[in-house]
Formats: structure tokens, sequence, C-alpha cells
């Protein structure tokens, strides 16, 4: 286990001591040196000189500066240096995924990533709530708890991960780091920086099944001692394996320059751009009549239809090392832009009228569609410091920050102009429509050129602003050789405004109503380690987090989903919602520290819950309770010298404790149902395998019981996705020092399988069927 302090990570750009971490260049200045000094001392005295052997180990030119050396699925710290300790004596579950594991995972999409790991699943978008990334940590909605080099990341945008060095999931509420939120958790995206002390390329090139193909780039350039650049970049397409013509394409940059400005200060400058266009359906349907999905369905995506989203950010870092402080700055400036109009399919009776085959089961078209812009700027001030009181090791940090979060949400406006081809019932009226089955049961032809829409961008219809000031103070304290404190106190001020266009079905009269409020949220934080063995920790933790009254910015008064529930008026008068955390855990170091094991049992309880009932009433004030406790356990590093791992299992129930929530037929609801969106049992297994000296394999497993659907925080449905269990593999050929190759096939068994659905089941996200492959990787 470490000692009691925090290692900075180098950057592990040059080959490394083994032993002590010294630079390779330094030893090669001073073994000369050391050995023309013992061969001094051996002259004074006769007696033998016994040295310690010195391993040197080389490391690829790309080596993730967190990692645990010569354990590439092992981070050894965080990314975020306000965890001070080492992630093994750190009062909290964190998990780590590293870009080594992720490439071998053959995963890039950051939502893909996170959808295989434990504790972990994805909730959807529809009209009244924004489509794009949407994670559900520990039974908790998640989407607006996503950050990148801990600086929050908001707005609902697909995000991939060719410039990030690693990813951290940290578990359970944790507002004393992430602020407003972070109800089960939140997501932080650590990205490559460029660095002076080496130069390197890194080309990959890739084509597979399905059209696929990648290409990116990794370059550092050292221009002096101080001065560095590096560039990212990104060029990605695939059809939606088994669902063509629906297809995916990223392209991406990340510049990043570096500039040691001083002994002491350094300065950080980055940009980052990505463009991310879907062309695809909502997947299948969950049939009422049966309750279980209906799978025998076409690819519906039509021509016109999309999911895009751009994302530009600005950052500038500055560290100013001290003699006993350290002083960061991170200001971001960023914008995001996501739009959405996409087709889904349900299940339909023709009607009596129809002429073509009267009161005959058909699959019915549905439109979803929307759009969000975002700018959001922030300013992230850190102190760090050590100080000796009443004879204890304190280490403090301490920070101001400043978030101005704009968003404007919008509608698209579409006229279809294609034929219809059949009539079906549609909210009591009776509608010529577009089917996708003909009279006999088959699909019809020119299937994605269907409804010919014509689609423009319409009118906002939600403005919101919120400006917070954040201040947080945290101390970690050596109480002896066995025993550490964490404690963490944050005030988050905030002040509210969204103003929401609604228009009178009847009158047609258009209406813009402002909200206004401002509050401040107190948390706190509380853990304590203790050393029971050389390698061993216990620990135990309680943390808190809350959320405000139309704290989501995609969907302003739909209540249910994190929007405002209530009236202008009383829009201040609902008290934040409320959650506590207790967790117990240990944490176990074994082989050389290249193999981490972890277990932590915990319980999350948010009360103070705001329930939406449906989208045309405004909800209730803080009626809602609901409780989640499990059991997650971890092993993560080499379980022998050629064999890694990176497994997690999470055992989860959920309860409803209070509700004012209704039945479809209008009876109440009673306490004691479990979560919507929540799967109690999953987990994530990758092996990897080093056969030769060039040769390596492996893969993974991917399951998740099933999960019912619903409104977050709200009680489950009687609809769900069922239980999957999903392989990978991978294999790993290294033609010389240079040039490797890597294989990857996803869906081994071409398993069917559904990763979440809309409340109603209008629609199941399809997972991908099998595909395959081939990178070629080139270093120089």
């Amino acid at each position: 286990m470490s000692d009691n302090t925090r290692r900075t990570p180098l950057t592990l750009r040059k080959p490394v001591f083994k032993q002590r971490s010294t630079l390779l260049g330094s030893a090669m200045v001073g073994i000369p040196t050391l050995l023309l000094g013992t061969t001094a001392m051996a002259q004074d005295d006769d007696a033998p000189i016994m040295l310690d052997t010195m391993q040197i180990e080389e490391r690829a030119l790309d080596t993730n500066p967190y990692a645990e050396e010569g354990a590439p699925y092992k981070a050894k710290v965080s990314g975020d240096r306000r965890h001070v300790k080492e992630l093994a004596d750190t009062p909290q579950t964190i998990s780590v995924l590293t870009q080594t594991m992720i490439q071998e995972s053959g995963k890039s999409d950051l939502k893909d990533i996170l959808a295989a790991q434990p504790g972990i699943t994805l909730g959807t978008g529809e009209n009244g709530n924004a489509f794009g990334d949407r994670y559900v940590i520990r039974g908790h909605e998640a989407r607006s708890d996503v950050f990148v080099d801990g600086l929050k990341d908001p707005g609902m945008t697909t995000r991939e991960s060719f410039a990030v060095e690693q990813v951290e999931i940290t578990k359970g509420p944790s507002s004393t780091f992430a602020g407003r939120g972070s109800t089960g958790g939140a997501i932080n995206s650590i990205t490559k920086q460029a660095n002076s002390e080496y130069s390197f390329n890194k080309l990959s090139a890739g084509i597979g099944t399905d059209d696929y193909r990648r290409a990116t780039l990794d370059s550092n350039l050292r221009i002096t001692d101080d001065i560095a650049v590096r560039a990212n970049l990104l060029h990605a397409y695939e059809e939606v394996p088994d669902r063509a013509p629906a297809d995916r394409e990223r392209n991406g940059a990340a510049l990043s320059l570096s500039l040691q400005a001083t002994d002491k200060l350094k300065v950080i400058a980055d940009y980052y751009h990505l463009q991310a266009f879907d062309h695809a359906d909502l997947g299948a349907f969950i049939s009422r009549d049966t309750g279980k999905v209906y799978e025998d369905i076409p690819s519906y995506v039509q021509d016109e239809d999309f999911l895009k989203s751009r994302v530009d950010t600005f950052t500038l870092r500055a560290e100013y090392e001290g003699d006993n402080v350290t002083i960061t700055n991170a200001m971001r400036y960023g914008t995001t832009n996501n739009g959405y109009f996409v087709t889904g399919a349900g299940a339909s009776t023709r009607d009596a009228s129809d002429p073509d085959a009267p009161g005959a089961f058909t699959i019915s078209s549905s439109n979803h569609q929307g759009w969000q812009e975002v700018d959001y700027f922030v300013n992230q001030l850190n102190l760090y410091f050590d100080a000796d009181l009443a004879g204890k090791k304190h280490e403090f940090v301490t920070g101001l920050e400043y978030s101005r979060h704009n968003v404007l949400n919008g509608s698209y406006n579409a006229t279809p102009t294609g034929a219809t081809n059949c009539v079906i019932p549609s909210r009591n009226e009776i509608t010529n429509s577009y089917c996708f089955l003909d009279g006999d049961g088959n699909t019809v032809s020119d299937i994605n050129n269907l409804l010919q829409r014509d689609i423009t961008k319409g009118d906002w219809d939600s403005d919101y602003q919120i400006n917070t000031w954040s201040l947080y103070l945290m101390d970690t304290i050596e109480v002896n050789e066995f025993v550490s404190v964490f404690a963490g106190i944050r005030a988050d001020n905030f002040d509210y405004d969204n103003v929401l266009v609604s228009t009178d079905r009847d009158t047609q009269v258009t209406s813009k109503t402002p909200y206004t409020y401002s509050d401040t949220l107190w948390n706190g934080h509380l853990g304590g380690t203790v050393k029971v063995a050389e390698d061993t920790n216990v620990y135990a933790t309680w943390s808190t987090s809350s959320n405000i009254n139309g704290g989501e910015s995609d969907v302003g008064g739909n209540c249910g989903y994190g929007g405002l529930c209530s009236s202008a008026e009383s829009v201040d008068k609902a008290k934040p919602e409320s959650v506590e955390n207790l967790e117990l855990g240990i944490k176990h170091e074994m082989l050389d520290e290249k193999l981490l094991a972890t277990a932590a049992i915990f319980r999350i309880t948010k009360d103070d819950v705001m329930e939406g009932t449906d989208y045309d009433t405004a909800g209730t004030y803080n009626t809602g309770k609901n409780r989640v406790d499990g059991l997650e356990i971890g092993l993560t590093g080499n379980l022998t010298e050629k064999l890694s791992t990176q497994f997690g299992f999470s055992l989860m129930t959920s309860e409803i404790l209070k509700t004012q929530a209704t039945n479809r037929d209008g009876s109440a609801v009673e306490p004691g149902g479990r979560l919507a969106n929540f799967s109690d049992r999953s987990g994530y297994l990758q092996l990897r395998y080093q056969l030769t000296d060039k040769f390596s394999f492996g893969g993974s497993a991917t399951h998740a019981s099933e999960s019912y659907v619903g409104q977050p925080d709200s009680p489950a449905g009687d609809l769900y996705v069922p239980a999957y269990t999903v392989f990978d593999a991978f294999a790993n050929y290294d033609i010389n020092e240079q040039l490797k190759t890597r294989l990857n096939v996803g869906n081994v068994t071409d398993k069917n399988y559904y990763l979440t659905a809309y409340r109603s089941g209008t629609f199941a996200y399809i997972g991908d069927a099998r595909n395959a492959q081939l990178t070629l990787s080139y270093e120089f």
C-alpha cells in the first residue's frame, strides 16, 4: 500500500526505473557516477559492496501516466488531483477504465463503454426530453453528472473516447466534488495532454464489417524542454450492425499546448471538437399484449432522419507549484449543439375502414424530435497546501468555482410528403398513416423512404439559464500511521431562470412564462480509512448530494424527468431533493501493487423527491422517497505476469419508500415497488492473456438482469427489457516494435439483446449484432 504522500504521476513518455520510478535519462548519467563512486570506496575499504539489482522497463510511447506501472488495466491515481490519495487509499468506490482497457474492448463511444459497467444502465429520450448520452448510476439518472478533467461537461451530446486517457466512474453521491446533482455518482473523462519530455506519433487505421472504418492520429511534439504540442484526430464511420442503412459517423480533433513558463508555473491550453451524426431508428418495441420485445422488425430509419451533435470547447489551465502550496486554475468555454428527428415504431391495428387489411396487425411510425443549443463558461480555482495541526498532518484542498450555463431548447417542424399506406386509430381519431408492414404482414417496399418529410428548425420553447458560485473545503488527515480521515463541505449558491413557451391548443395563443428563484445548497462528505494490514484498507464513508426543482435543462416543465414541477408563482416553494449515502468497503492490493481487489456495501436514500405524473400536470412537491441497497466487488490489474483483468459485479435492490404516483386506472401506487430503469444484477469481465512477447488475446463478458421501464425516480412499470449476457473477443499481434495489429469481434454469439426502453415500451434500443474490426497501428 502507498505511503502518506500522494505520488504525482510521471508522464511515462520515457522508459523508467521500475524500482524507484527514476527517469532513464537521469539514470544514464547516474550509473557511471555510481560505478566510479563504488570503485573509489572499494579502494578505501576492501569490504565487498553489494548492489541491488536494477530493473528497467520499457514503456509504450502513449502510456497512460495515471496507470500502474506494468499493469495497463489498473490505474494508480485519479486524474482529478483533488483526490489526494492513491485510489487504493481513497475511501470511496471509484472505477477507472484505462486507455488500454478501453481500446482492447473494441468500444469507442462513451455510452457503449459505460453501458457495459456494473451498476450502470441507460436511459432514453423522447419528445419531452432530449436524446443523447443518458446514464443511470446505481438507480439514479446521471445525464448531467458528466465531467471532463474535473469540469462539468453539459449538454445532451454524443461523447467519444479518442482523446481520453482514462474514464473515472465515482459511485455514490459526491456533491463535495461534483456540486449539484451526482445522486448515484459522476463520470469524469481524463484527456490526453501535451508533454515536453518525449516526441511520439501513433497512427491507427481500422476496417471491418458493416462498412466500418476508423482512423486516429495521436501526435506529441516536444518543441523545447518547456514547450510541447499534441494533436489527436479522429474519423470513424460504420453502419449499425445488421440495421443498415442505419449508420454512425464521428469526426473529431483535440489539440493541446503545454508551456512550462517558469520552474514553478505551467500553462496548458486545449481545444476539443467533435461532430457526431447518427442516422438510425429507435429499434424495437415492447408488445403490451405479450409483455415481450417484438424482435422481428426491419430497419425502418427514414432517409431524412438524424441525430447530430457538435461540441467545441476551449480550456486554459495554469498550475503554480510553490514550496508549500500548489495553485491551479482551470477556465473553460464551450458550446454544444444537439438536434434529432428520429422515427419510432409501434404495434397498431388497422382500422375497419382500411382498404387493404381491415383489423390486421401492423407496425406504424412515430416521430421524436427536438434541438438544444448550449453555451457555458466555468472557472475553477483550487488551492492545495499541507499543514501540521495538533500534531497531525493535514492535506487541504479548497476551491472556488463559478459557472454560467445557458441552454436553448426547441423543436422541429416536419411535413410528410409521401403517400400514406394505412388507416389506423390514433388518439380517438381515425387517421391516414404510414405503416411498415403491408396488408399481408410483409415489409413494405422502399421502407426507408416512406414518409419523405420536409424538416425545418422551429422556434425555441425553453430558455434555461443557471449561474452558480461554489465554495468547497476538503481535508485529508493522517491520524496515525494506520488511520486517515477525509472530510469535505461544499456550498453551491445558484440563480435560476427559465422561460417556458406554451401554446393554448384551442386559442393558439402563445405565452412566455418566466420561472426565477435562488438558493444555496450545502453538502458534505466524511470518510475514514483504517490500514488493517500493510496492503489492506477498510473504509467507511458518508456523503450527501442535492438537486433542485427544474434542475435538468432539457425538459422544461416535464417534472418526471427533472424539469419544473410547479407554477411560476411557487417555483421556490419546493425543497431541494436530498440524497444520503452510506458505504463500507475494503481495498486490498496484491502482487506488488499490480492487482487491486475491492468490495463495498452501500445504501443510497433519496428523499424529498419531486414527482411527476404525466405531461399534463405539474407534479407534486417532495412527495417521493426511495432507497437503493447494494454490493459491488471489483478486481483490476495483473492476475499473473501474463494475465490481466478488469472485473466488476454489482448486486442491488431498490425500493420505493413513499410515492404519490398513480396507476393507469387512476389508483394509488403502493410503496414497496422497485425503481424504473434499474438492473438488480450487472457485471463486466475483461481478460487479456499475453501468450508470447508478440501475441496476446482476450475477451469480455457483459451481463445485465432485466430492467423495468418507467420515469426516473418512479415506480417501475410492468414492461421490461430482458436480461442479457454478451461476449466480445480480441487479439493483438506485434509485427515489430512499431507496427501492431488488433482484431476485435463484438457480440461473438450474435445475441439479440436490448439496452433500455421508453416508459410506455414504444421503443427499445437494440444492442449491436455481431461485428468485427481489424486495426493496424504504427508508432514512430
